[in-house]
């Protein structure tokens, strides 16, 4: 999905992104097992400037950043735990990679 932008006071962005990593390999049964693993992944300042310019579904991409472990409570009162890549920056792959900067 296209990242999700927020601008804040004095012209600051950060980008929500999911980032799906897909893993095929060969069961002890030779059969062939596909997994897919999303990811949440934010972006602040030029990476995320970067992100809405150039990232779009489907697109793929080599992500360089750090995890990130935090923790909120919701609207109901659950204390809920989340971990997120904070992109440092992002290079396209692909045939149709662009070169970004």
């Amino acid at each position: 999905r296209m990242p999700e932008v927020k601008t804040f006071e004095g012209g600051r962005k950060m980008a929500r992104l999911t980032l799906v990593t897909n893993e095929v390999y060969k069961n002890n049964n030779g059969e062939i097992v596909k997994n897919a693993t999303w990811h949440s992944l934010i972006a602040w300042g030029r990476s995320a400037e970067k992100a809405e310019k150039y990232l779009t579904k489907g697109k793929e991409v080599m992500v360089k950043g750090k995890l990130i472990n935090r923790n909120y409570t919701d609207k109901d009162g659950n204390k809920k735990y989340v971990t997120e890549v904070e992109i440092d920056d992002f290079y396209m792959l692909g045939r149709n990679a662009e070169v970004v900067g």
